[in-house]
């Protein structure tokens, strides 16, 4: 009898403490959400007075180049990158279906607008060191020597494009009306973080060393991702990497559209990758500066 009253006690107090660890699991998932939604609320409330620091408007046939205006219309661009960065890529859902952090709300946001079908398709972040300080880069890398320069910096980030409008032309429309803000802030140097879709240690590897061999910035350039972004033990994997010509070729491969744009520009990678983890990539720190740019981008945006 004493041998069943102690294993009936245990198992009570089993249940008992599942229940409470339950409960703490549970308080804390409405922790967050209401964290969420107190930052989505107060967000609100700052939306309500975005401005852009600088204004340009573009049109081209049915399409409408230009940085956000108001709130309504960045609204709409959180959206369009929620869609792309979360639903699409994350195959993720929220309460809040909005893509927004505390950097919207000191940046320009640039936009393309399709008039026929009344839609935001494209858009790109622009921080400019004129009006701002702190930049999104900075949480994954030590940007030191890049704040360093002196001359006006403008850092590029959560550029995307519309699932159904993914073709050269919206590419080029982007490029247009950054080659229009570079002219209008006298900006030299662009920057930012590259995102590459794979945590594949092998293929970053072989990524990263095809880029230190064709596109390795100058040493001035050069930064280290902070410790919480670095990937684990990535010094010693390069170590000990043997990779044959074929696998070098095939690297190249891997560099995304958009990457491979900055690259053609005169771009450099200034450097060992982040791993973000949160989006489940890896992020090559990219700068390009404008008195470098290759002459047939020069010519084809005017910038």
């Amino acid at each position: 009898m004493d041998r069943a009253r102690r294993i009936k006690q245990s198992v009570k107090k089993r249940i008992a403490g599942s229940k409470s660890a339950f409960k703490k699991i549970r308080n804390v998932g409405i922790a967050v959400r209401i964290h969420r939604t107190k930052f989505f609320h107060i967000s609100r409330l700052k939306l309500g007075k975005f401005r852009p620091k600088i204004g340009l408007q573009i049109e081209k046939g049915n399409f409408i180049i230009k940085t956000v205006e108001n709130a309504r219309e960045l609204e709409n661009v959180l959206r369009l990158r929620f869609d792309v960065f979360y639903q699409e890529l994350l195959e993720k859902k929220a309460v809040i279906p909005s893509d927004i952090d505390q950097f919207d709300f000191i940046c320009d946001h640039l936009v393309i607008f399709d008039r026929d079908r009344n839609k935001y398709v494209g858009t790109y972040r622009l921080n400019l060191s004129t009006f701002s300080r702190k930049f999104y880069s900075s949480q994954e890398f030590d940007i030191d020597n890049i704040l360093r320069l002196k001359d006006v910096k403008l850092e590029l980030g959560r550029a995307c494009v519309d699932r159904e409008y993914r073709t050269g032309v919206i590419i080029a429309l982007l490029w247009r009306g950054l080659a229009e803000y570079i002219r209008l802030s006298n900006t030299r140097y662009l920057f930012g973080c590259s995102s590459v879709k794979t945590v594949d240690t092998h293929e970053v590897a072989l990524l990263y060393l095809y880029l230190m061999k064709h596109h390795r910035a100058p040493e001035e350039f050069i930064v280290v991702p902070r410790k919480n972004f670095r990937i684990p033990s990535f010094s010693e994997y390069l170590s000990g990497l043997k990779c044959s010509s074929e696998e070098m070729d095939q690297a190249k491969t891997l560099v995304p559209p958009l990457l491979s744009f900055y690259l053609k520009a005169g771009a450099f990678v200034c450097g060992e990758p982040a791993l973000d983890k949160a989006f489940n990539c890896v992020d090559f720190f990219t700068v390009l500066d404008m008195k470098n740019i290759a002459k047939s981008i020069e010519k084809k945006y005017n910038v």
